[in-house]
């Protein structure tokens, strides 16, 4: 990132305010794999017919036939944000967010379709149009933990020249982030490059955040095992180079993992919630909602919790 630091008077400019957003390629909603997806092949409808997933078309055709129900336009929102299609996400994400205007995961996933699908190539490119802010801000509010809507934010800071506000912001996110998160790595990663690019001391204060933390769960009094390691470092620059159907196996093979880690382990409630998440965030609300089941009937004393946490996703 040394290359592209040029500031203006009101911080980073929009090259930079790019180069930090694509440090956040991995940051989700708490999903494995999340924008691990993101360089599929536009026009390929037929593509998830040969891994047995429904076809665009047939995403199109399930969500036009559910005028009040956000969950098939979501799985739409994110199967045409996966293939670059990020106008069309948007449309999709906002058709979400008009049938279920309480689902945090939906403003950010929002929010983010509608950054990327800013043409950052062009003369007045806004890297944090308005809509997209706004769509931040309305998931903090419905949810103030939703961790892809604090990120964006704290890159909004970052943007106006408040770079140690930016930092901060991470810092108190990082310090909320269960060790091994799918995003941890890469957080990490983005607040040591604006350290470095404003020429800001963050090791000790990274070191500080990460001290002592507890996945939130474990904190409120349930679960008993360590949270499920995400990718790690190397395991997200090799994801760049992947072909689709790579990606695409890398991340069914990382939740196919935690499945049967949980099997295993079936009090890790905070793993249950990291396979919400991933199911969420994958499309696939019926194995969301199974996913809570089994954590329920694995951990009946946490069933208020686990619902608790599941209403957050979305799910119901």
């Amino acid at each position: 990132m040394a290359g592209d630091t040029d500031k203006t008077a009101g911080g980073t400019n929009s090259k930079a305010g790019w180069v930090l957003l694509g440090a956040a390629a991995l940051l989700a909603a708490g999903s494995i794999g999340y924008n691990v997806l993101g360089t599929g092949d536009s026009g390929t409808a037929t593509q998830g017919a040969e891994a047995g997933e429904p076809t665009l078309d047939e995403l199109r055709a399930a969500a036009a036939a559910s005028p009040d129900n956000a969950e098939p336009w979501a799985a739409l929102g994110f199967a045409l944000f996966a293939r670059d299609d990020y106008e069309g996400a948007a449309e999709a994400y906002g058709r979400a967010t008009e049938i279920d205007g309480e689902a945090a995961v939906l403003f950010s996933a929002l929010g983010e379709a509608l950054l990327y699908a800013e043409d950052a190539n062009a003369p007045d490119a806004d890297p944090m149009p308005a809509p997209a802010l706004t769509a931040f801000r309305r998931a903090v509010e419905l949810d103030p933990t939703d961790p892809r809507a604090r990120y964006f934010l704290g890159v909004k800071k970052d943007l106006d020249g408040d770079h140690e506000g930016a930092i901060a912001d991470w810092l108190d996110l990082l310090s909320d982030t269960p060790p091994g998160a799918p995003w941890e790595a890469n957080l990490v990663q983005t607040i040591r490059q604006i350290g470095q690019i404003n020429e800001i001391e963050v090791d000790q204060r990274i070191a500080a955040a990460m001290d002592g933390r507890l996945p939130p769960m474990m904190a409120g009094g349930g679960g008993g095992a360590a949270a499920p390691n995400g990718p790690t470092p190397a395991q997200i620059a090799a994801a760049q180079d992947m072909s689709q159907d790579d990606r695409d196996a890398m991340i069914e093979g990382m939740v196919t993992q935690l499945e049967a880690r949980l099997e295993n382990v079936p009090g890790d409630l905070n793993g249950w919630v990291m396979l919400m998440r991933s199911r969420v965030n994958l499309g696939e609300a019926d194995k969301a909602r199974a996913a809570l089941e089994r954590a329920i009937a694995a951990n009946p004393g946490e069933e208020q919790e686990l619902r608790r946490q599941a209403q957050m996703l979305g799910i119901r």
